[in-house]
């Protein structure tokens, strides 16, 4: 198991959805890459950005959100997860309905205001 700096619950909820999208560890090619941007020097030493490539889907995923290496590996996961929803699911998958709903906000939004 891998410790990613998350609470319990965040974890489960993770592999829950790494399970549902048939998302494996050994599919999985992962390497880590120094940082850019600001930071100084830290960044510039420590390898804590995530480059995640699924293998079969060819998928590539890198992150680097957060300063601990850790974090970023949940991040990445999770990223990846929401992306092969998104191609497996279409417009059903959650965030192209949490996309949709947006939009129909804005739309409510821009027609009250128009009157």
């Amino acid at each position: 198991m891998i410790d990613f700096g998350v609470t319990p619950q965040k974890r489960e909820e993770l592999l829950r959805r790494m399970t549902a999208c048939d998302l494996r560890e050994a599919d999985m090619e992962e390497t880590f890459i120094r940082g850019t941007g600001p930071g100084g020097q830290k960044i510039n030493k420590t390898s804590s950005c995530v480059s995640l490539k699924h293998i079969p889907s060819g998928l590539t995923v890198k992150m680097q959100r957060a300063r601990s290496q850790g974090l970023n590996r949940f991040y990445a996961r999770r990223r990846l997860c929401e992306l092969l929803e998104e191609r497996m699911l279409g417009h059903k998958s959650p965030e192209a309905l949490k996309r949709e709903k947006i939009r129909k906000q804005k739309d409510r939004r821009r027609r009250r205001n128009k009157k």
